[in-house]
């Protein structure tokens, strides 16, 4: 397979999944969905191949594709200064995170290992039986965010977005419709400079009694678009997965680490 590019979605196929394929038909690109967790020999390594799929898929085949993946650093939410997040973020082990003693919401930065919500103390967390205690976990304060949005940034720069939640409950609506665009993409101006990768999707809400602030960042390769631009949000997951040698020397510190596969 060489020429034009070719977006490959992993076997089970999310309405973003639909919805980016249906955009890359549109730009001319072939679409793959991959029946297996390995990747056919005549797909391996094809030029300009894309991915859009889950973290765990996402290991398993990116290898063979040859293709990069962006994500934020894994202690990005903890590095921002307390006036970007409205609440106080650690970054520890899941080990660590097991000698708490209070209620916190804890999550893994860039994966699902274990469901992300809040526990009332460190007890709750997946045992050394279901996690490798050296897990990276994010450890925040518990506010309550009033809205939250789901942004595709490329450069810095928001190319779309969408609201997903009022008060916890999902409530879907495009970016450009929303009374609260303006202060939106006010506030990820802010994000200028706070170390992320080129091509990324942030998360940022209203919290309650507090102001804007960041929920959390994730891989755009890996992101529900909910109401943003299927056409603008595909621009930015073609820029976060892609051909590893395409990727410039200030992106390549933000590459998921590629795990080796042992095939039987």
């Amino acid at each position: 397979m060489t020429g034009t590019r070719t977006l490959f979605l992993s076997p089970r196929v999310t309405a973003t999944g639909h919805a980016l394929a249906d955009a890359a038909r549109r730009r001319g690109m072939h679409v793959e969905t991959l029946r297996e967790w390995r990747v056919p020999a005549p797909c391996r390594r094809a030029a300009g191949a894309s991915l859009y799929a889950g973290p765990l898929f996402a290991d398993a085949v990116a290898r063979e594709l040859g293709v990069g993946l962006l994500e934020a650093p894994a202690d990005w939410l903890a590095r921002l200064p307390r006036e970007l997040t409205s609440r106080d973020v650690g970054f520890a082990t899941i080990a660590e995170a097991r000698r708490l003693r209070r209620p916190a919401f804890v999550k893994p930065p860039n994966d699902k290992s274990f469901p992300a919500r809040v526990y009332p103390d460190g007890s709750g967390l997946p045992g050394a039986d279901a996690v490798d205690g050296t897990e990276p976990v994010l450890i925040s304060d518990i506010v309550t965010f009033t809205v939250e949005y789901r942004l595709f940034l490329r450069d810095g720069e928001v190319r779309t977005g969408s609201r997903y939640a009022t008060r916890g409950d999902l409530d879907v609506a495009p970016l450009a419709r929303d009374p609260r665009r303006g202060e939106v993409l006010e506030f990820a101006g802010r994000l200028a400079g706070t170390g992320l990768p080129s091509a990324v999707v942030v998360d940022v809400g209203l919290v309650d009694g507090c102001g804007w602030a960041v929920v959390e960042a994730n891989a755009a390769w890996a992101s529900g678009h909910y109401a943003c631009d299927a056409d603008a949000a595909l621009g930015v997951v073609l820029h976060a997965a892609r051909p590893e040698g395409e990727f410039a020397a200030a992106d390549r510190r933000f590459l998921r680490p590629s795990p080796e596969i042992v095939r039987d």
